[in-house]
């Protein structure tokens, strides 16, 4: 059994890759969250990826990188490496955005670990459709209105609205996954979790041409 990492957003790709992790007998050590210094987590507020992780009962840990980001990442995975006796990493990731390389798996490349990327490439309505079969609940929390309009913000991920984000993209010709950052996701049950997470109070802010889900004060 190889122990491994997996790169946590806590958003529906992160939650499905844990699934397959697990399924191929990998041991999830952690869940690490990469972060600028002094970030500012419009889709994933970190408050929410703390009760993701104690609900799956896995650490949790955010990890701050620092310029230049290539050397930052190699740092990073390489302290990883030796404070959880890694042999591997497995991200969410399921297409190149952009074009570029997988970041991940360059920055692993020098450091023995593998990298494990069971989304990769898979098509997108069955990457949708294995969310819903495995019982993976999840909310939109962030959306670029360039693509969705702010209304879709805080929609549950369920088949009515699976049904129109693909109709949508196939019509619009955008990622009906979000991978180009259409729209991110938060995920509050699924499989691990010892009891469901709730959304509590919210509203819906904006900033430049994103929509997000954000946690009231009170």
């Amino acid at each position: 059994m190889s122990r491994v990492i997996l790169l946590w957003s806590g958003g529906k790709d992160a939650m499905q890759a844990l699934c397959h992790a697990r399924e191929a007998g990998h041991q999830v050590v952690a869940l690490i969250t990469f972060a600028p210094p002094a970030p500012r987590f419009l889709a994933h507020p970190l408050s929410q990826v703390r009760r993701q992780a104690a609900a799956l009962a896995l650490p949790h840990q955010l990890v701050t990188i620092e310029a230049p980001f290539d050397l930052g990442y190699e740092r990073a995975l390489a302290a990883l490496k030796e404070e959880w006796q890694l042999d591997g990493v497995v991200t969410g990731d399921i297409d190149s955005v952009g074009g570029a390389p997988n970041w991940i798996r360059e920055r692993c490349r020098s450091l023995g670990l593998t990298v494990h990327t069971p989304l990769w490439q898979q098509p997108r309505e069955a990457l949708l459709a294995d969310m819903l079969a495995r019982g993976i609940v999840a909310h939109l929390s962030c959306v670029d209105t360039r693509v969705l309009a702010p209304e879709w913000v805080g929609r549950r991920l369920d088949a009515g609205t699976l049904s129109d984000l693909q109709q949508l993209a196939d019509r619009d010709g955008f990622d009906a996954c979000g991978e180009q950052g259409e729209y991110h996701t938060m995920v509050t049950d699924g499989p691990g979790f010892t009891a469901p997470l709730t959304l509590g109070h919210w509203q819906v802010a904006r900033q430049e041409h994103l929509a997000y889900l954000l946690e009231d004060e009170e």
